[in-house]
């Protein structure tokens, strides 16, 4: 199996230093992919499904977020989006930046946006604001029902954000997240069984020092702005891609998404704001990781199959 090969340098307009992967398509070209990874992830992570996108006739890119892997940015330190308080709109146009890349490198060729976790909130996020011709959008293992939990980590992060400021790790957040989903895994053996069934792919997570740390309160605050931002009515309603393909995927098991209840909540809102092709698919044994579970396979299929269909074929 091949992989992505070395990361490459691509100067956003935000003034980052990308870290950018990419892999060419095996044969003739069908598209584009731009995969988006999670949060305390990175790019690299993904190679195994670039992979199997290549093979379908998919080019792919997939480049480190800011304060993640090997992005560099005078304004983002590790764990932090932005010091200036502008976190997600550089995030955002650090997506499109690598996009029109992407389409400079391959013109003409129809270009999808995946996201995963946080990539999924990125995904949903840069849907609602950019105004741009993607094919398509597939939103998995996110969750957009913040809620009142959600407002209460918000109230708890700002005043975190008084006491260490905003590039202090947050001390809160991580119970509230990582460790009580880990503590809704019977028979858990570390903090990140909820990640994947498969022991190799957690222990493979947990050794990797570019993974699993606790993000920044900066950090946290602006993925609590997505989560509350991508699933608002005002803003689906107004959504450039209401007629764009999207394509949701949640775990049975996943307890960060409630089970894989978020992500039918997320379709139904986008349903009633007019989004008119929208796919949902719920694996039942699935943990947070669907690309690096039991299910892998199926769940790669069935992203292919959406993608060729993005792209008329």
């Amino acid at each position: 199996m091949t992989g992505f090969g070395k990361p490459f340098k691509l100067e956003s307009t935000t003034g980052a230093q990308l870290s950018v992967r990419h892999q060419k398509a095996q044969g003739n070209a069908l598209g584009i992919i731009h995969v988006n990874h999670g949060l305390a992830d990175h790019g690299l992570r993904y190679q195994r499904f670039a992979s199997a996108l290549s093979t379908s006739g998919f080019h792919v890119f997939a480049h480190d977020h800011r304060g993640h892997g090997f992005t560099e940015t005078s304004d983002a330190p590790p764990r932090t989006f932005s010091v200036q308080g502008d976190g997600v709109v550089k995030v955002l146009d650090d997506c499109a930046a690598v996009q029109a890349h992407a389409l400079t490198e391959y013109p003409g060729l129809p270009l999808i946006m995946f996201g995963h976790s946080m990539g999924g909130l990125i995904t949903m996020n840069f849907a609602l604001r950019h105004t741009s011709n993607l094919a398509g959008f597939a939103v998995w293992n996110a969750n957009f029902s913040g809620g009142l939990a959600g407002r209460m980590a918000q109230f708890l992060l700002k005043y975190e954000r008084l006491r260490l400021g905003s590039d202090a790790p947050s001390r809160l957040l991580p119970k509230l997240t990582f460790a009580d989903w880990a503590r809704k895994i019977d028979g858990a053996r570390t903090s990140f069984d909820w990640l994947s069934h498969i022991e190799e792919q957690v222990e493979a997570y947990v050794a990797d020092p570019l993974c699993g740390w606790d993000p920044s309160v900066g950090m946290w605050l602006d993925v609590f702005s997505m989560v509350f931002a991508g699933g608002a009515r005002e803003l689906l309603a107004t959504s450039p891609a209401r007629h764009t393909p999207f394509h949701l995927l949640g775990g049975g098991e996943d307890p960060s998404t409630e089970f894989g209840n978020a992500a039918e909540q997320q379709a139904d809102r986008l349903k009633n704001a007019g989004f008119d092709q929208v796919t949902t698919r719920i694996f039942p044994n699935a943990r947070h990781e669907t690309l690096n579970d039991l299910d892998e396979k199926e769940a790669s299929e069935a992203f292919i199959t959406f993608a060729k269909s993005c792209c008329s074929v």
